[in-house]
């Protein structure tokens, strides 16, 4: 099979596995900011086409735009001075016409690269439709320390009502960081306050922040995957002190965190610099971001018949290469019950038995990560979790029989042993011809 070949099988079991994605998708509510500073980035039109492809599955998207470094070269140049407090622009009144041309002209220019439908693009026959309106009501922000923010505003309402009526005419809903007051003025609010307020009060499934890094880095530059609401708090207050980019991941980790508290469903950071990275975080299940969630998108748990399926195409693989004893579907069936799972996005990436022997000995068996999870810390988590019943079950001593993984279970405390170690019954079922290696644990 040559490299093309081995490429487009890859591409057609990449779509396949998509299918369940593309289920789970369809028909809900994503809310997706993209700040200035997406804007004027060169990858902008692959995320506009990624944007257009969620809308062709059934997607309802409401997109949010902000302006910040538009607005900022703006006044800049026309020599108006845009002074700061607690980090918040102060909009005076002989700025907030600058900024109401320049994100009207921001929101122009979106609508127009929503609008292409030359042939030999990916927009050809998208057939999109943006719909635009007074959809955000504000108020000021007052007076702070005695600071007057102005024509600075904050969200007072957002038009659920209004907006949801033309995501079920099939538009796409575009909100700027323009806010209007029931006296008619016109607020500069954060574009990420109205992203957050609107995936709030549509109950949006997610809240899709587009940022300038792949997601949350480690100190190593690492990307952090998933993120508990403590962790995510540590990170937004450590990145507000740093650079600009830093201070963009900040911003959109407050806005999930509030996001979080109000019953939102999932917030994601992913980058508008890398191309495909909306595609790879939706639609599998590495993913390619940073996800904060308010449910649990990854358990680990007893296993069930159901899982029987998932469980046989998990191991599969380390049958063929000898790693693992064959089991029988029928086998795995009688089983089950001694299982562990964790399981991610209704799919199982790992798994691991527990299999009571009697006079205190307990086998650990059939431990198995999925190939794209292998780094991730499962062997660790299920390994101890049977760890934790064993004890509660009242094994004293865990044994394993293995060929590849002998070097893992010493670093996890077992030590070598001989068969005769092992309880009578185990010995007379010992498989020379594998000659797997016995390592003991006492608990």
């Amino acid at each position: 099979m040559d490299i093309k070949e081995q490429d487009s099988l890859s591409m057609i079991e990449w779509f396949r596995a998509s299918t369940s994605y593309i289920n789970a998708h369809r028909g809900k509510v994503f809310v997706v900011l993209l700040s200035g500073e997406a804007l004027s980035d060169k990858n902008l039109s692959n995320v506009i086409y990624d944007l257009t492809l969620l809308h062709s599955l059934g997607v309802k998207l409401v997109l949010v735009h902000g302006a910040r470094p538009q607005i900022s070269a703006a006044l800049e140049t026309s020599g108006k001075d845009s002074q700061y407090h607690r980090n918040i622009r102060i909009t005076g009144a002989d700025c907030i016409e600058t900024v109401t041309q320049i994100v009207g002209g921001e929101s122009a220019r979106l609508e127009a690269l929503f609008s292409m439908g030359i042939s030999n693009s990916p927009m050809q026959g998208s057939d999109v439709r943006l719909c635009r309106g007074n959809f955000v009501t504000a108020k000021p922000v007052g007076i702070h320390d005695g600071i007057d923010y102005q024509y600075t505003g904050k969200v007072r309402k957002i038009r659920s009502a209004d907006i949801l009526r033309q995501l079920e005419q099939n538009n796409i809903v575009l909100l700027s960081n323009l806010g209007y007051s029931l006296t008619g003025e016109i607020f500069n609010l954060s574009a990420e306050e109205v992203a957050t307020e609107a995936a709030i009060e549509l109950q949006a499934e997610k809240l899709i922040l587009m940022v300038p890094t792949e997601g949350v880095l480690d100190d190593e530059g690492g990307l952090v995957a998933s993120l508990s609401e403590e962790d995510a708090k540590f990170y937004a207050d450590k990145l507000s002190k740093l650079d600009e980019d830093s201070q963009c991941i900040s911003r959109a980790l407050d806005a999930c965190l509030r996001a979080y508290a109000n019953r939102v469903h999932r917030s994601h950071l992913i980058s508008f610099r890398e191309n495909g990275a909306l595609i790879r975080e939706l639609f599998t299940r590495q993913g390619n971001g940073t996800l904060i969630s308010s449910d649990s998108f990854e358990s680990l748990r007893a296993a069930t018949i159901e899982d029987v399926a998932g469980i046989l195409q998990l191991i599969k693989p380390l049958e063929e290469n000898g790693s693992l004893v064959e089991r029988s579907r029928e086998l795995l069936e009688t089983e089950i019950e001694n299982f562990k799972v964790v399981e991610l996005e209704e799919s199982i990436i790992a798994c691991a038995a527990l299999y009571p022997i009697g006079g205190g000995f307990g086998e650990i068996a059939c431990i198995a990560i999925e190939n794209d999870f292998q780094k991730n810390g499962y062997g660790d988590r299920l390994l101890n979790s049977l760890e934790i019943q064993a004890k509660s079950d009242g094994i004293k001593t865990l044994f394993v029989l293995t060929t590849v993984a002998s070097h893992w279970f010493l670093g996890k405390g077992f030590q070598e042993a001989q068969l005769n170690d092992l309880p009578e019954q185990r010995q007379e079922l010992y498989n020379y011809q594998r000659k797997s290696k016995v390592l003991l644990k006492k608990l």
